[in-house]
């Protein structure tokens, strides 16, 4: 894989997976990416010891893995001043300061961006939050449960108003590491500008505001016209309208998602693909306006037309439907989908307790094609003395921090 990032060095002061998914994202594009990680607890997510009651093991820990491959993982206590001094030498060789620490605690720990900036005015220094780093819930901190799910209006919309309550978010860190996404895209912009104009500048990128970009078609249309758009209880059906969209269920129980947009050129196509190619002829569905006007019959024709096969029949046969169309599938399907897997979708690395390679998930952006090459999250503090070395620190001190505790 092409490393747009080799030379970039990022300071990471980040746990769980928002903000270190962006450090992950820049790892993969070949950046050295220097995680910072308390001495003896390290990133709090490494405590985790199960996840929807599914056990972790610590050595393979799927949580740690996605946001954390390709990096180094150095030991220190930031809420000491020797730590704090390791810091400071570490930024002075970086180019982006990347962190998740709320206001506050960036200041009381002096990490903020003027102590930063005071020993390299030239780093780029990026804030992940939950809610922003403006505003009266700036010191507020939260999760992508709290603040991409529920608080952002996703969980309202995605939940059908028949049900009881809303539905609880049924992907972990799904909003973290769509949001790391955009702080990685915002780093590269920032380091392009730096090149381009010599200022080093601060990023700030929310859970929340992920989520709004993500709604945003919704939510703009909805300022329009004063129209929300919700999601309905699932059924078997074309959608009011336009019945070319929606999801139909077929014999075995699964579903086709049809989704064409512009049902007029593909009205032949669709009506030959289930069997009935007289339907195209058919005043009432020969072409889109009529098609739309009396969704309603040609909405059940195709429910009995799909209800009539299994899936895997309407898997290969719709192969050839000129619209888009789909199969519903689930998370573990896709691990073996002939496209993604024939998209690198998947990559592997070495595991920490010498087993069988752990296989990851890339992330969305390929550069001339090529798979992500990679290695495995660091242990906590696995790193330390090589990269203090590596900045110039001697042997005796790094022993000497190491006593007191500052480092490990």
């Amino acid at each position: 894989m092409t490393q747009v990032m080799k030379g970039i060095r990022v300071l990471e002061v980040a746990q769980y997976t928002f903000v270190p998914a962006a450090g992950a994202i820049l790892a993969d594009w070949g950046a050295d990416v220097i995680k910072i990680e308390h001495p003896s607890r390290g990133d709090a997510q490494r405590g985790f010891i199960n996840l929807g009651g599914i056990k972790i093991d610590p050595k393979r820990n799927a949580l740690m893995e996605h946001p954390n491959r390709g990096k180094r993982s150095v030991g220190v206590d930031i809420a000491t001043p020797e730590g704090q001094r390791v810091i400071y030498e570490l930024a002075k060789s970086a180019d982006v300061f990347l962190t998740n620490y709320l206001p506050g605690a960036r200041a009381k720990l002096k990490i903020d961006v003027a102590h930063i900036r005071a020993v390299n005015p030239n780093i780029i220094y990026a804030r992940g939050s939950a809610f922003g780093d403006k505003g009266p819930e700036r010191e507020v901190g939260g999760f992508d449960g709290t603040a991409f799910w529920s608080r952002s209006g996703i969980a309202h919309n995605m939940s059908p108003a028949e049900l009881e309550g809303p539905l609880a978010q049924g992907i972990p860190a799904f909003g973290d590491s769509i949001g790391g996404m955009n702080i990685a895209g915002g780093i590269a912009a920032a380091l392009f500008h730096r090149v381009r104009t010599g200022e080093a500048i601060e990023i700030d990128v929310s859970l929340l505001s992920t989520a709004w970009w993500a709604s945003g078609s919704a939510i703009d249309n909805y300022l329009e016209t004063g129209t929300v758009m919700r999601n309905r209880m699932p059924r078997s059906g074309g959608n009011a309208g336009n019945p070319f969209m929606g999801n139909f269920r077929t014999a075995d129980g699964g579903t086709i998602n049809l989704c064409t947009l512009q049902p007029g050129p593909h009205i032949r196509s669709l009506f030959t693909h289930i069997g009935r190619p007289e339907l195209a002829e058919d005043p009432r569905f020969s072409e889109a306006r009529a098609l739309m006007q009396n969704w309603e019959p040609a909405s059940a024709i195709l429910v009995e037309a799909f209800a009539s096969r299994p899936f895997d029949y309407w898997r290969q046969h719709l192969r050839t439907f000129s619209g888009q169309w789909a199969p519903i599938q689930s998370l573990l399907d896709l691990t073996t989908d002939e496209q993604a897997l024939a998209n690198d979708m998947l990559f592997e690395v070495e595991a920490a307790d010498g087993g069988k390679p752990l296989r990851l998930v890339r992330g969305p952006v390929q550069f001339n094609g090529a798979p992500v090459t990679s290695t495995r999250a660091p242990e906590a503090s696995e790193h330390t003395e090589t990269v203090l070395m590596e900045i110039g620190m001697e042997w005796d001190e790094i022993e000497t921090l190491k006593a007191s505790g500052a480092i490990a």
